[in-house]
């Protein structure tokens, strides 16, 4: 709700597997949060992440159930309940529409001034219509809303 915490590029060649996701959380999300949000380790973090098969995982879900994240439950069946999907990406595509990149460094460099340019506003907006999807699933049997 309050911006963006890690914005972390795939490196083109690895696999993105359940060991690839627990290392990223343990070295670049949780650093992360302890930098940019203080305290909010100590305080409780509630965590989204869809249910697709490296997410749930038994590596992952050990080393969140280690760090006493809560985890919000993903109903099935539902893609585009990240914010990210619905929200920080078609935003992010507004600014970098008709550019063109020479490298990949180009791009991850482009993307990150479009985060920095979104209005800080417009997270909160996010986070209300994420309430308002996520609520909409159990009234649909857990089928898809968007």
């Amino acid at each position: 709700m309050n911006g963006v915490i890690l914005r972390w590029p795939v490196p083109t060649g690895p696999t993105i597997n359940a060991q690839y996701y627990k290392k990223v959380l343990q070295e670049k999300l949780r650093p992360a949060i302890r930098k940019k949000r203080p305290g909010l380790l100590e305080s409780g973090i509630l965590f989204h992440h869809d249910n697709a098969p490296v997410p749930t995982a038994r590596a992952v879900t050990d080393v969140l159930a280690g760090y006493k994240w809560e985890l919000l439950e993903h109903p099935r069946y539902s893609p585009d309940l990240a914010p990210c999907d619905f929200h920080l990406v078609p935003k992010m595509k507004e600014d970098l529409c008709g550019q063109r990149f020479e490298t990949e460094e180009d791009i991850i460099q482009a993307t990150k001034v479009a985060i920095k340019n979104l209005d800080k506003c417009s997270y909160v907006t996010a986070f209300e219509d994420w309430l308002q999807r996520i609520a909409k699933c159990p009234n649909n049997s857990g089928c898809y809303v968007e």
